[in-house]
């Protein structure tokens, strides 16, 4: 399953603004001002952020807070392989829809879903956008995705503004780690992650699946 979070609102690093910190020797050191902008000194935020707990115990974090959108649409749609979704999910960036999420399942945790959860979802690869905005903005983005899947031989596009739809069709995402888990019980999960150039995305899926496909291992990827 591949991940997108950080279309619209960037990372978490992007949404700290500043830390407090203890160090190995005691010192308590606060990495930002309340200043908006300091061209002096390193940017100890990003090194903290970039260090992943090595340089010392973060106790306090600032983050920057967004504003909850007017509206959201949820919309999925299906692929006959895993390369034309990933084509569909790098050209919608691409094309400067500033999109919410876009999420992709393997016909393995469709799968995996129908199985634990009782659905009867088609088992190929399905993706999950979210646009948010006005309304108006966000039905002109849903129209311009649908319009980019169905060139990549995507099909079933629906979407949902419904809160009670909205949710149900996040849910198949949110189950589809879990269910994974739950067809191989005897499994251990090991979690990587890799970083390619955007260009690349649709071959590393492709290829990683193949590869994995011919093992014995029950996989997903999730790069962010």
């Amino acid at each position: 399953m591949i991940l997108f979070l950080a279309f619209r609102y960037g990372t978490m690093r992007e949404n700290v603004i500043s830390l407090k910190v203890i160090l190995a020797n005691g010192d308590v050191v606060k990495t930002a001002s309340r200043a908006r902008k300091s061209a002096a000194g390193y940017d100890l935020t990003r090194l903290v952020i970039g260090s992943e707990g090595t340089l010392g115990v973060v106790t306090e974090v600032t983050l920057r807070l967004q504003k909850i959108p007017q509206h959201s649409v949820v919309a999925m749609c299906n692929f006959p392989t895993i390369k034309d979704a990933a084509d569909v999910a790098i050209a919608t960036m691409l094309s400067g829809i500033q999109v919410s999420r876009v999420e992709l399942m393997d016909e393995v945790q469709v799968r995996a879903v129908n199985i634990a959860n009782g659905k009867d979802l088609p088992e190929v690869p399905t993706l999950m956008f979210e646009f948010i905005g006005t309304e108006a903005y966000a039905h002109e983005q849903t129209l311009i995705v649908q319009q980019i899947v169905s060139e990549h031989n995507g099909s079933d596009f629906v979407f949902a503004e419904d809160p009670q739809a909205k949710k149900e069709l996040w849910k198949i995402r949110k189950e589809a780690l879990w269910a994974c888990f739950a067809m191989e019980p005897k499994f251990e999960a090991m979690i990587s992650d890799v970083c390619v150039p955007l260009s690349r995305l649709a071959d590393l899926i492709s290829r990683s699946k193949q590869e994995l496909d011919a093992s014995p291992l029950v996989w997903y990827t999730r790069p962010e």
